[in-house]
């Protein structure tokens, strides 16, 4: 099963940090994405793209989880030379991972 099967996702940027939020359609599936979606798992989902610390917050009320991406976009928007320099299109990489 793939994590777009029970979550959606948003991306949002400030410099060269990556801030992705998963958000389970159905509150049953928030503890399965905690369980599963650890920020270690995160980071080598993104291996070779995310070159530093990933950090995983709770948000339990909302049933989602935010991850922090650091040195995640190629040095930020007005460093980067990546077509995606805002990195809007990490969030349905992250929906690709497997459960």
């Amino acid at each position: 099963m793939k994590l777009w099967d029970i979550a959606h996702s948003r991306t949002g940027d400030k410099g060269n940090i990556s801030n992705i939020s998963l958000i389970a359609y159905d509150p049953k599936d928030y503890a399965l994405l905690k369980e599963r979606v650890t920020a270690e798992r995160v980071k080598e989902h993104f291996k070779g793209m995310v070159k530093g610390e990933v950090v995983r917050y709770e948000l339990p009320n909302i049933h989602a989880l935010n991850f922090v991406m650091y040195a995640a976009l190629g040095g930020g928007v007005t460093r980067s030379l990546s077509v995606d320099m805002h990195g809007k299109g990490l969030s349905s990489y992250l929906l690709d991972m497997e459960l």
